[in-house]
């Protein structure tokens, strides 16, 4: 499932490998963007921010793609012309005397002016992954976002990237249960949002340089996280069935795992109490 991590690194290896490199192959295989054409342009850089990934070119212009909930790059030597996998998901080819990058089941494709990048990601809240991260700033807009909205979630603000760019259900659910956070406690009534962004960082940051994803120090299968994806097991604090729920959007698939005995009950469960 990408996330701001699984994306960071994507684009580090897509900028290993095309960065520098001159385009031999430039195929979108989207209706709007099916005759657009980049080779020999030369790849100047392959950069994520938040979950979109910006290819930028020597002619000025920015290749912008979002993996979404199903979306991967891969690349594979220039050699084997044919890409791997199902050819009907395949998206964008950027091929280079040495290297295809092959792009499966994008979305949000986008080729326009550097200058405009602006108009594509200029909605993006701090990215988490960024070094010169803002955390005051992204403190002020869930603040903001309070005041607009008194009644928004925490659980839905965390996964709003207009105030913070990288967080998607995974980090969502194991923010909440490090934080014993109520999903549905208003967000102007979450204690120390500077605490949870900061672990947001954290966590973000060590897992940006591997696709095995742990918020538990655990890499081994099972034992990666505290209570995403274990619907029914045991709390790892308190024993407690973890409980498995939506929240926000149902077209979104927006899953939620939490304990209800550390983090409390949903409010439809506690005669509307969180």
């Amino acid at each position: 499932m990408p996330e701001g991590d699984t994306v960071f690194l994507t684009a580090q290896r897509l900028n290993a490998a095309l960065s520098g490199q001159v385009l031999t192959r430039f195929e979108l295989r989207v209706p709007t963007l099916a005759r657009a054409s980049a080779v020999g342009e030369t790849v100047r850089e392959v950069v994520p921010v938040g979950k979109h990934i910006l290819a930028r070119l020597s002619d000025g212009r920015t290749l912008r793609s979002h993996l979404r909930m199903d979306g991967a790059w891969r690349v594979q030597p220039a050699s084997r012309t044919r890409p791997q996998g199902k050819d009907y998901e395949v998206r964008a080819l950027l091929g280079t005397a040495r290297q295809l990058a092959v792009g499966y089941r994008l979305h949000d494709l986008a080729l326009v002016p550097s200058t405009e990048e602006a108009s594509l990601i200029g909605h993006l809240g701090p990215d988490l992954l960024d070094p010169g991260f803002d955390l005051a700033e992204a403190v002020r807009r869930f603040e903001a976002s309070a005041a607009r909205e008194p009644g928004r979630a925490i659980g839905d603000a965390l996964l709003d990237q207009r105030l913070v760019a990288g967080i998607g259900n995974v980090y969502k659910c194991e923010l909440l249960f490090l934080h014993r956070l109520n999903p549905w406690l208003a967000v102007g009534e979450t204690p120390d949002l500077a605490a949870v962004l900061t672990d947001a960082s954290r966590l973000l940051r060590a897992n940006s340089g591997r696709f095995t994803r742990s918020t538990t120090g655990w890499t081994q299968p099972g034992q990666q996280y505290y209570v995403y994806g274990r619907a029914g097991k045991g709390c790892r604090r308190c024993g407690t069935a973890v409980r498995k729920d939506e929240q926000g959007d149902p077209s979104l698939e927006r899953v939620l795992y939490y304990c209800p005995t550390c983090q409390g009950a949903k409010p439809s469960d506690a005669g509307g109490q969180a």
